[in-house]
């Protein structure tokens, strides 16, 4: 089996929890898309993101909070014969998400949001000074829709 489409989402999630960094694509006032990698954490389906409080994403998240969230993970080029250009292909587990980004404000639910992310990074129990919560922008996504995909494995 060459590929293979996914549907269950605790697969999708095994992929998730494997992935370092997720992309996250969305459109801005013009119409044009943009996308941006950030750190993340999942917990119980939901994805729990992070950034400064302004800038470019956030103006466009403000005015259209729809996503879609690309994971990839463990790549590994393989071919059938190494003289042929065509038969080389690469491995790779993927998910996309797509949904609505949903800010928080309250102080305990981004430090709780910033737990989660570190946890995906480090198995340390941290600590946010009052001032660095306030000035983080904490959001969410729901996923309302997920599809993924296995190529080579």
């Amino acid at each position: 089996m060459r590929h293979r489409f996914l549907t269950d989402r605790s697969e999708m999630g095994a992929i998730i929890r494997k992935c370092q960094v997720c992309h996250i694509a969305m459109v801005d006032t013009e119409g044009l898309p943009y996308l941006l990698p950030f750190n993340f954490g999942f917990d119980d389906g939901v994805i729990y993101l992070h950034s400064s409080r302004m800038g470019k994403k956030i103006a466009i998240l403000e005015n259209n909070p729809n996503v879609c969230i690309e994971f990839s993970t463990d790549y590994l080029l393989r071919f059938h014969d190494q003289e042929v250009g065509c038969s080389y292909t690469m491995k790779y587990r993927s998910v996309l998400a797509y949904g609505r980004v949903e800010f928080t404000e309250d102080p305990e639910e981004k430090i709780r949001i910033m737990k989660l992310i570190m946890q995906n990074y480090t198995s340390g129990d941290f600590t946010f000074s009052p001032p660095s919560i306030k000035e983080v922008c904490c959001f969410t996504v729901k996923p309302e829709r997920m599809e993924g995909k296995i190529n080579g494995y």
